[in-house]
């Protein structure tokens, strides 16, 4: 991707944006020479939301007018601008009342995923930021984003466990963090039989990721991300039009890689751990198969009720292994469930926790880096439906309701020490565009989760 942004130092000459209302556009134009007011009111510019018009001088491009919307401005208006306008060089003029969000609006915009097409130009527009909004920062946001879209946006032919393990190392090599796979058959030597069952059925051996980072006598917080490269469904096979986002089932890796990219980069003092749990959930004569009964990695047998809630027999293992250094904050990151998409659709991912103090921080942080999330409850009285006549748990509840929430309570059966846990099941996808939002690969929950840890462990 070409670099959204200018160089802070540059002094190449560049064009300003100003963002209008219906309301305040005659106030705005009334500092531009009569030919340009002319020009705009005959362009039937009005300041509608989401409008924008090029604005022509003496020598050429002058000034481009965006609409917003004055009751409810998208904080991402800039979001479409960096993909239409001509490929020049552009600042915020005025009408903009938070310069640091539409400074990430622009780049978040900014992002395509071209690895695929051919005779594309990576020529784009770029801004100038503020000297007051924090370029590093942003910029680092915007491309732990961009990591997390590229991710998800791959498809699974290119992106197996393996190719997932090497771009983790790829991305956490510049931090000096240290990296470890187990890998096949060693997942049962190691004592992760949930990991090994579901990734046996493929050719392409599963493995468990381990990244660690910081210093020891940090707090510790640990992310754990779902890692299906390509779901299946498994023998319970889903039909083909439930197979066609199936690439974007790591979308919980790809944003736990980010979130941790993010952490890593700021430098926070935190003693950081990344698991990553990677495999296919493929068909085979290897391929684990519903009614058999496995021991988790924390002592419990599962049994399996269908083999498509695969990701939460991965987490499992994973959350157990993270649980027993009782770290100061656990966070799993799962594109888990569809019940959860029934439920917020598919821009606000729910997440689960005991901790009530963290999660009313994380609800309202969420909202104001208009990163959306909606707590919900970890209702004790559904858990019932996991039980299981011949084995400590099913993997999914009978009934079929409150899908979400009963996985959830799953997981919450494999963490027991660390001070606080939130789970949270995204999309990781943007099925049609808005401003900021390309279609495709999304980054959930992540840029809002950082500004929360930065916050608990900087203060």
């Amino acid at each position: 991707m070409t670099p959204p942004y200018l160089p802070a130092d540059t002094a190449e000459a560049t064009i300003p944006i100003h963002a209008v209302t219906r309301a305040n556009l005659s106030e705005c134009l009334a500092g531009f020479p009569a030919e340009t007011r002319e020009f705009v009111e005959q362009s039937g510019f009005e300041g509608a939301a989401g409008q924008q018009c090029l604005v022509p001088g003496p020598e050429g491009l002058a000034a481009v007018l965006v609409g917003v919307n004055a009751t409810d401005p998208s904080p991402f208006a800039l979001g479409k601008l960096a993909q239409s306008l001509p490929a020049r060089a552009y600042h915020l003029g005025s009408g903009f009342l938070d310069a640091a969000t539409a400074s990430l609006g622009w780049g978040l915009g900014a992002y395509r995923f071209r690895t695929y097409k051919t005779g594309t130009s990576e020529r784009s527009a770029s801004l100038k930021l503020a000297s007051d909004v924090d370029q590093t920062a942003i910029e680092r946001e915007v491309a732990a984003v961009a990591l997390a879209r590229d991710l998800v946006n791959l498809p699974a032919n290119d992106l197996g466990p393996a190719e997932l393990a090497s771009t983790v190392r790829r991305a956490v090599a510049p931090f000096g963090a240290t990296v470890s796979e187990i890998i096949g058959d060693d997942l049962i030597r190691h004592n992760f039989p949930l990991i090994h069952a579901v990734g046996h059925g493929s050719d392409r051996a599963p493995r468990l990721i381990d990244v660690g980072w910081g210093n020891p006598d940090h707090p510790r917080v640990t992310l754990v991300g779902k890692g299906v490269v390509f779901d299946t469904g498994g023998l319970d096979i889903k039909p083909d039009t439930g197979m066609l986002l199936m690439k974007k089932d790591m979308g919980g890796a790809a944003n736990a890689l980010a979130l941790a990219v993010m952490i890593m980069g700021a430098g926070l003092p935190v003693r950081l751990r990344l698991l990553i749990p990677a495999v296919e959930n493929a068909i085979s004569g290897r391929a684990f198969r519903p009614g058999d009964i496995f021991k988790s990695r924390k002592g419990l047998t599962v049994e399996i009720g269908n083999t498509d809630a695969e990701g939460r027999l991965i987490l499992a293992d994973a959350l157990a292994l993270a649980d027993e250094e009782a770290p100061d904050l656990l966070v799993d990151l799962a594109t888990l469930t569809g019940a959860a998409r029934v439920a917020l659709g598919p821009d606000i991912p729910p997440f689960y926790t005991h901790d009530d103090a963290f999660a009313e921080e994380l609800q309202a942080t969420s909202f104001a880096t208009s990163d959306p999330l909606w707590r919900m409850p970890l209702w004790k009285p559904y858990e019932s439906g996991l039980d299981s006549k011949i084995a400590d748990t099913n993997n999914v509840a009978s009934g079929g309701f409150a899908g979400s929430i009963t996985a959830a309570l799953f997981l919450a059966k494999f963490v027991s020490a660390a001070r606080t846990w939130v789970h949270l099941d995204i999309y990781a996808w943007t099925p049609a565009e808005k401003p900021g939002k390309p279609f495709g690969g999304e980054a959930q929950a992540i840029r809002a989760l950082y500004r929360v840890i930065a916050k608990r462990y900087t203060q």
